[in-house]
């Protein structure tokens, strides 16, 4: 590769970066040519893009990111996951593809700005979807108000069972 074919990579790998929401460094050495394709389908059902980097060029690309604390973790055989959507999903795909895989090897990533290590990336993996947590959180919203309607409503429908019950009692006395 000349030096304008990297200069070119490195550009377009700099923008990939500055995009992404989270990056996940795997390393994939002992991985299968249908084991790769199967990961990079799974990751792009999520949303996400893997790719192959040379780690001269990541650490360049990575200049001036967040990514750039993950330039200690560049030895090997290196495999970028990034996502500019939701991470909770890349995480899992990649957690998941690693359970069934064992030559896939998360090495550590970064989201917005904080370098993850192994078991924060598996912490992530196990949260529920964005539309779940959102779900969650409304669900909770609505029960203060809700219960607040019950608590008036009850209030009221014991007034009015006095008043029936007292009706009742006039009726029976006279």
């Amino acid at each position: 590769m000349n030096r304008q074919d990297k200069e070119r990579v490195v550009a377009q790998m700099a923008a990939v970066l500055a995009e992404s929401q989270a990056v996940i460094l795997t390393d994939f050495k002992g991985l299968k040519v249908q084991d790769m394709q199967g990961l990079r389908q799974k990751i792009a059902e999520v949303g996400g893009e893997y790719q192959v980097v040379k780690n001269t060029l990541l650490k360049l690309a990575a200049k001036g990111t967040f990514v750039e604390t993950l330039a200690a973790d560049l030895s090997g055989n290196n495999g970028l996951s990034t996502t500019a959507a939701d991470p909770v999903p890349l995480a899992k795909a990649i957690v998941d593809f690693a359970k069934s895989n064992d030559k896939l090897v998360v090495k550590g990533g970064a989201l917005s700005g904080q370098t993850l290590t192994m078991d924060q990336i598996r912490a992530l993996a196990s949260l529920p979807a964005r539309e779940v947590l959102l779900a969650q959180l409304f669900g909770t919203m609505n029960a203060v108000p809700g219960g607040f309607v019950r608590v008036l409503a009850a209030v009221i429908q014991k007034l009015a069972y006095a008043l029936v019950a007292i009706k009742d009692q006039k009726e029976q006395t006279a």
